[in-house]
């Protein structure tokens, strides 16, 4: 069919297929990826917002025919000075992570502006209601908002900080770029001769393939490639610690959840590919899936794991535990229950693969991924073609989000397969429902709790049984029922501490890492028994934990003694006066949480400064950046050292120098890359006082490698026992109004140094913006297998309306083994929420509640009415 518009003020007459969306008029036909595509087509996230005769739409949403004789306009049709106003706006305000949602929320923030100059608070968080921000707590984009309306009233933004100092509240990297949608994602990507990917998935969770019949698909015009497990030249089965997940699931097998590929298909354009995958024929032997990991431990249970259901048993005992829970005065029994969680970043997972050497590099193929360590995709793409790692060259493209859910593979291992058959370039773009079914999620964890104290309120002993339902695949579901273990006791000293800790295979979907780390689930339920044990001695929920908490000196669960950086009494102190004056309806917990994978696992920090011809340098690491602002910070470490301007400093992720560092995870990008960066910067600014410029130095690279090899394993028999190279504390309190609703956050948080306060805090601010839905209101549910639904608005993430103010105190403890005294943010920021919600939510109204979310509450009904 023919559409007539006008685009951006230009008169456009274009043919499209039928049923086509305007989002897909305006990416695939008219060549304007400014709008990005969050959940086509539910128009539920707000990232696709265009203006349509100046009314704001979510173009997903809308059949391309509603731009008929319309004028639609995106971020590129605005006036360049009122669109640079937009961008500064965001900047200054750090009011975007990731970048994926922003270009709809700057069209939403021009029309409300043009309407009103000065519009409230309440009425801007109003009008972002259709807009969903995984990253900031939303915030700074209200602040970004009321600025630009400022703005536009002639009153200056703030002039942005160019020195990049350590401290400094420089702007995010490529900030104003990401904010008017200009720095392209993976799906935004194309290059000449470029075929368009779509995969065939298992519909059932647990099914015997009988056979694959490709021969449909393959007539369908327009197709160039179809590819099953029989096409695979290397080795099939990958994963992070185990290979045990199947990139295809060959004739004869077992599938093992929803997610499961059973064709890949190429073809000249992303609708004909999605139609022929519709078109492989499989039949299938459906089987009852293994739901229950209770259930899967039974000797009679089907094998889902390929050694048996049983992945993993994390074991602490440290003093006796029996023995001093049947002396305490006071003793908590009780059963708690964490949900299955989906990280619902916005942007689908999508990877292009370019055969042959391409942008200066010889590799037999490049691939840009959007994955949280280019290294580990290119080990497991490697071998899944069947060459060494050299052959493949991996370039990080900054992606829309991904607390944990982008460290196992998704599609980049077919998206090279298809490459590789065609000996054309590919892109794979997963739909929402696609990303749904196949990602790892957060573990539901049933954990039983045994906690006593003496008179005093003085813990003296944990017991705790943990089963995690690890689902289909290994992902790092051993590391993550590790760490709960090792968080188990929660910020507190206890000297006795027994507890078990399993991780077991079913046919549900597989869950890994998800900000928090397992952390998060046991000191939901640490922190509830803490507040019960409070409640039978007499003590408030302060004092408890005053008397409780770690300080240099005590020992943690795994046996660690901490001899620096323990801030935790100072948030205490923090958040004293108000939890004081609220203690009726307000609700009290502290968090611990490592920064460093830790367990005798050897952590590498490594970068590379390279000084362009032009003068400028370029910073190479081997961190992800995800919308955390990592490569901001090393910017500013590498600023601090040599005293350049921030201006002169590029950053890239790839593999084109060895800096395999593994996967971003565990809180440790800042704490070991900044380390590396600083050592770089040292030898570059040696150079410098010799009296060279850069000018003087162009092609010259410098090198910083940092090794932490000295913590050791969970239960290791040493000396000396060191589980983790760092810690964030926290102390979170939750204030509820006269109704039981949200009504304020109060976050302080022991950060060692903040190297950039404002993305420091936004780090924070976005965490519990993720802790209060997973408190109250989010989880996936699954019957069969298979997620009950993929509606955006049915998972219960807290929109702009729903967040309360959060209070973010910054507590520096310096940190002797970071940078500058630095240490991780990324997850302690969630750590506590849910125990402090679940402690406010019982003063409240005296219920006591053990499982997650926790819907029944008047917390939980104020946010799912709206």
């Amino acid at each position: 069919m023919r559409v007539r518009t006008t685009i951006d003020g230009t008169a456009m007459e274009l043919e499209v297929p039928e049923g086509t969306s305007l989002l897909e008029l305006l990416r695939d036909h008219a060549g304007i990826t400014t709008p990005k595509d969050g959940c086509s087509p539910q128009g539920q996230c707000g990232c696709c917002v265009v203006l349509v005769d100046d009314r704001p739409k979510v173009s997903c949403a809308t059949p391309a025919t509603g731009a008929e004789g319309r004028r639609i306009l995106t971020v590129m049709g605005i006036d360049e000075a009122e669109r640079r106003i937009y961008a500064e706006a965001f900047a200054r305000a750090a009011g975007l992570q990731c970048g994926y949602c922003t270009p709809g929320i700057v069209m939403r923030m021009k029309s409300v502006l043009d309407e009103s100059a000065d519009p409230s608070e309440e009425e801007i968080r109003k009008r972002l209601d259709v807009h969903l921000c995984r990253c900031t707590g939303y915030a700074r984009i209200v602040e970004a908002f009321r600025s630009a309306a400022a703005a536009r009233r002639g009153v200056p933004l703030p002039e942005p900080d160019s020195s990049g100092r350590v401290g400094t509240e420089l702007d995010r990297v490529d900030g104003e770029a990401l904010a008017l949608g200009l720095r392209p994602f993976v799906a935004d990507m194309t290059v000449p001769g470029m075929l368009h990917g779509a995969l065939a998935l298992s519909p059932h969770a647990r099914a015997r393939v009988i056979g694959i019949d490709t021969s449909r698909a393959r007539a369908l015009p327009g197709v160039r490639c179809v590819a099953t497990a029989r096409d695979v030249p290397g080795q099939r089965y990958y994963g992070l610690l185990y290979d045990d997940w199947a990139g295809f699931v060959a004739q004869g097998e077992e599938t093992h959840y929803v997610g499961d590929v059973l064709a890949a298909v190429a073809a000249d354009d992303a609708r004909t590919a999605r139609a022929a995958a519709a078109l492989v024929d499989v039949e299938l032997e459906v089987l009852p899936p293994l739901t229950d990991p209770k259930r899967a431990l039974e000797a009679d249970a089907p094998r889902v794991g390929p050694h048996g259901n049983l992945l993993s048993l994390s074991r602490i005992v440290r003093g006796d535990a029996e023995e001093a829970l049947s002396r305490s005065a006071h003793v908590v029994d009780e059963v708690f229950h964490t949900q299955r969680i989906e990280h619902l970043y916005l942007e689908p997972e999508a990877a292009l693969a370019v055969p042959g050497a391409h942008a200066g590099h010889p590799a037999r193929m490049t691939l840009y991924t959007q994955g949280q360590g280019v290294f580990d995709d290119r080990r497991q793409v490697a071998r899944f073609l069947g060459w060494g790692e050299e052959d493949l060259h991996v370039v990080l493209v900054p992606n829309g989000g991904a607390f944990g859910g982008k460290e196992d593979m998704s599609v980049q291992a077919q998206t090279a397969l298809l490459s590789h058959l065609t000996a054309r370039p590919v892109r794979l773009v997963l739909s929402r429902e696609e990303s749904m079914r196949m990602h790892p999620k957060r573990h539901p964890i049933e954990m039983h709790y045994r906690v006593g104290c003496d008179s005093e309120g003085k813990l003296t002993a944990v017991w705790a049984r943990m089963i995690g339902d690890g689902g289909a695949y290994a992902s790092v579901s051993s590391k993550v029922l590790e760490r709960a273990a090792g968080h188990a006791s929660g910020a507190y000293a206890v000297p006795n501490v027994d507890v078990e800790a399993t991780a077991v295979y079913t046919n549900n979907p597989p869950c890994g890492a998800m900000r928090g780390f397992g952390a998060n689930q046991a000191q939901f339920a640490m922190e509830s028994a803490v507040d019960m044990l409070a409640e039978r001695c007499g003590l408030d929920a302060w004092e408890m934990r005053w008397r409780n908490a770690l300080k240099v000196g005590d020992t943690i669960a795994t046996g660690q003694v901490l001899e620096k950086s323990v801030g935790l009494r100072q948030t205490l102190l923090a958040v004293k006066d108000q939890y004081y004056a609220h203690r009726d309806r307000a609700g009290l917990a502290c968090g611990i949480k490592n920064s460093g994978i830790g367990n005798g696992v050897p952590e590498w920090g490594k970068c590379r400064l390279v000084v362009e011809q032009d003068a400028t340098v370029t910073l190479y690491n081997g961190y992800t950046e995800m919308g955390q602002g990592l490569l901001t910070v090393l910017i500013q470490c590498a600023c601090e050292v040599t005293g350049l301007p921030a201006r002169v400093f590029r950053a890239r992720v790839e593999t084109r120098y060895p800096m395999a560092c593994g996967q971003t995870t565990g809180s440790r990008a800042t704490l070991f890359g900044g380390k590396a960066a600083i050592l770089a910067a040292r030898k570059l600014k040696d150079d410098l006082d010799r009296g060279l410029t850069l000018a003087d130095l162009g092609g010259k690279v410098y090198e910083g490698e940092f090794l932490c090899n000295d913590t050791t394993p969970l239960g290791a028999d040493v000396p000396k026992v060191k589980t983790h190279t760092a810690f964030g504390f926290a102390t979170q309190l939750v204030i509820l109004d006269e109704k039981g609703r949200l009504a304020k956050v109060v976050a302080a948080h022991d950060v060692g140094r903040a190297i950039n306060p404002a993305l420091c805090a936004g780090q924070i601010e976005g965490a519990v913006h993720m802790g209060l839905g997973y408190a109250l209101t989010e989880e996936m549910r699954c019957e069969e297998g298979m997620p009950v639904t993929f509606r955006l608005r049915d998972y219960g993430v807290l929109r702009a309306r729903d967040m309360p103010p959060v209070e973010v105190i910054l507590v520096e403890d310096h940190e002797p083994e970071g940078p500058f005294g630095a240490k991780g943010v990324g997850e302690i920021g969630l750590v506590p929420t849910a125990g402090a919600v679940a402690c406010a939510l019982y003063a409240f109204d005296k219920v006591r509640r053990t499982r997650l979310p926790m819907k029944d509450s008047p917390a939980a009904r104020a946010i799912l009415r709206k």
